[in-house]
């Protein structure tokens, strides 16, 4: 039996690797993970940079990544997204580079979860929402 390790390990080794991953295939594509959200977030509707800036407030891992508008600017002058009213939107172009994309994340997402059953993975969801309540966490509201 392999050395027990402390479920913070596990936690931090996952995430590590699923950043990783996951980087290196939005990276092949010429984008960065900010910018694969910001697309996510003008796949169906336009946005202000605060808007933005505010639903990718939970993803700033370091006190200095890059706001939206950064990250943005790099998008527009790939033709990804365009500018408009103080609002940004997903260029034709852009709505078919992410639909490209999203279906490499998905072969990857399942990469992850291989050889796992639904009901294990749904109860390991659980188990670490759950440890995240213990520990002060709170679901944003519906």
């Amino acid at each position: 039996m392999p050395t027990e390790r402390p479920i913070g390990f596990w936690l931090k080794l996952v995430d590590s690797l699923i950043s990783a991953q996951f980087e290196a295939t939005v990276e092949e594509h010429g984008i960065t993970r900010r910018q694969w959200q910001i697309m996510n977030l003008l796949a169906d509707t336009p946005r202000t940079s605060t808007d933005i800036d505010e639903a990718l407030k939970p993803f700033h891992d370091e006190p200095g990544d890059p706001l939206a508008s950064e990250q943005m600017a790099e998008l527009v002058e790939s033709g990804w997204i365009e500018t408009g009213d103080d609002s940004y939107a997903l260029t034709p172009h852009g709505h078919a580079s992410l639909a490209s994309i999203g279906e490499v994340v998905r072969r990857n997402r399942e990469q992850v979860v291989q050889g796992i059953p639904q009901d294990e993975y749904e109860a390991t969801l659980d188990v670490l929402q759950r440890m995240a309540r213990n520990l002060g966490w709170a679901d944003a509201p519906d």
